[in-house]
């Protein structure tokens, strides 16, 4: 009876025998140079005893964890209806779905907040030569691509004559 455990024992004395080797073999190999700054508190890219004002942790970290979660948490919930979906039939399809409905929902409320853009907030600034009062859509649209293209400004022109004559 105790000869179907003697693997198991085994294996649990080997786990045990390999974790102490690897400790007595970094503390006998690995070199111990201690300084100042090493001995230092280090956490989450703050040195405490080093600085004054630490600076805060960056929000978009925790959004990224929470992303994580949120997935992690779909795959426990989703790979036991993948074993037993016949066997629940339209009643697991309807709560798997409304589960699902709910992860997506708060995927798109991180990605709305910037969960997944890391680099500085880009600004882009149109040239004061385009936010003027005279810039229409006609003179516009005259001014771009009819250079060189006099039987494109003359059809151009009998359209604008047609319309004129229509509206008229």
């Amino acid at each position: 009876m105790l000869g179907q455990y003697l693997p198991v024992v085994m294996l649990f004395v080997l786990g045990v025998l390999f974790a102490l080797l690897s400790l007595i073999a970094s503390r006998l190999l690995a070199p111990n140079r201690s300084t100042p700054v090493k001995s230092l508190p280090y956490e989450c890219g703050v040195s405490g005893g080093a600085t004054r004002n630490p600076i805060r942790f960056p929000v978009k970290f925790f959004l990224v964890a929470m992303i994580f979660i949120v997935f992690d948490i779909e795959v426990i919930f989703l790979y036991p209806y993948a074993l037993v979906f016949n066997y629940l039939g339209s009643f697991g399809l309807v709560a798997i779905g409304i589960f699902s409905f709910a992860v997506f929902e708060s995927f798109v409320y991180l990605i709305s907040n910037g969960a997944l853009e890391w680099g500085p907030i880009k600004r882009v600034a149109r040239p004061i030569s385009q936010v003027t009062s005279t810039r229409t859509t006609s003179s516009t649209i005259r001014r771009v691509g009819t250079k060189g293209r006099e039987d494109g400004q003359k059809s151009a022109e009998t359209i604008e004559e047609f319309i004129e004559r229509e509206v008229a």
